[in-house]
């Protein structure tokens, strides 16, 4: 068994230092100059180190517009996708009604089609309220989260349903048990699912590349992919520097909640019948 776990973690190791690779090798290739790009584009190390490619790259495109862009629609994604996956889940969890199985079965089942598939009749639909080159084509559509409601739905069931007989018996209703004893018990998976939105949100490039045309409304992500047009065949170190000016957000997040993530995971499976 100890051979076994040695050889897993060694596997683990390799698997996780080839997946830095790349992460590694962005940094440093932005602290190249664009001399050094030329000259000797495989060097591994940049000589002399050029830190000037971070300023110039925030200098040349509205990097701040986009950031406050991305971060208040993931924002925005993240508290309305909880508020109404957390309803939707307690419902298909406590809530017995006709058909609510196989109404999650289908809730569910929409799940399984690709996000490609509904972009013709989404963007008619966005059209005839007035919402393309607005973000709340970016907003409105991303709340209902089939992932979602089923993970919360998991957590929920992993509450004691003791807990909100005893609060209806003191004459507690279903909107007292779900805001007063539901919510405070799935804060962890609350937490993790947050963590989650937040980080497709802000990655997101599909949609708002098809939904946004107004260089002032651009997330990150779609202002990155203009600056690479601009500049992909003069400067890959602006380039790179801007990709790790971008990806700070989802880094900070993702090292903040890795643990929540994983323990979440790990419950949906796990917790209720």
């Amino acid at each position: 068994m100890r051979s076994r776990q040695i050889g897993l973690h060694a596997a683990l190791t390799v698997g996780g230092l080839l997946m830095l690779f790349p992460f590694v090798w962005m940094l440093l290739t932005s602290a190249k100059g664009v001399r050094q790009m030329i000259n000797d584009p495989t060097a591994w190390l940049p000589t002399p180190w050029t830190w000037q490619n971070y300023p110039d790259a925030l200098s040349t495109m509205p990097f701040g517009l986009a950031y406050w862009n991305s971060f208040y629609i993931a924002a925005l994604n993240v508290a309305l996708t909880l508020l109404t996956s957390a309803m939707a889940a307690y419902a298909f969890a406590r809530i017995r009604f006709r058909g609510s199985g196989v109404l999650f079965v289908v809730f569910l089942a929409t799940q399984m089609v690709p996000s490609q598939v509904t972009i013709v009749p989404l963007y008619l639909m966005l059209a005839n309220f007035g919402w393309i080159d607005s973000h709340l084509s970016l907003i409105i559509p991303s709340v209902a989260n089939p992932f979602a409601v089923f993970l919360l739905r998991q957590f929920i069931r992993a509450v004691p349903i003791e807990l909100e007989e005893a609060a209806r018996i003191d004459g507690a209703g279903r909107w007292r048990c779900f805001w007063s004893i539901v919510l405070p018990n799935i804060r962890p998976g609350l937490g993790a699912l947050g963590i989650i939105v937040f980080l497709a949100s802000w990655n997101s490039f599909l949609f708002p590349l098809i939904f946004l045309n107004t260089p002032e409304l651009f997330t990150v992500p779609l202002l990155l992919s203009q600056f690479a047009q601009q500049h992909g065949a003069t400067d890959y170190g602006q380039i790179l520097a801007a990709s790790a000016i971008a990806v700070v957000p989802t880094l900070i997040a993702f090292l903040i909640g890795q643990r929540k993530i994983i323990n979440s995971m790990a419950a949906s499976g796990l917790g209720g019948k």
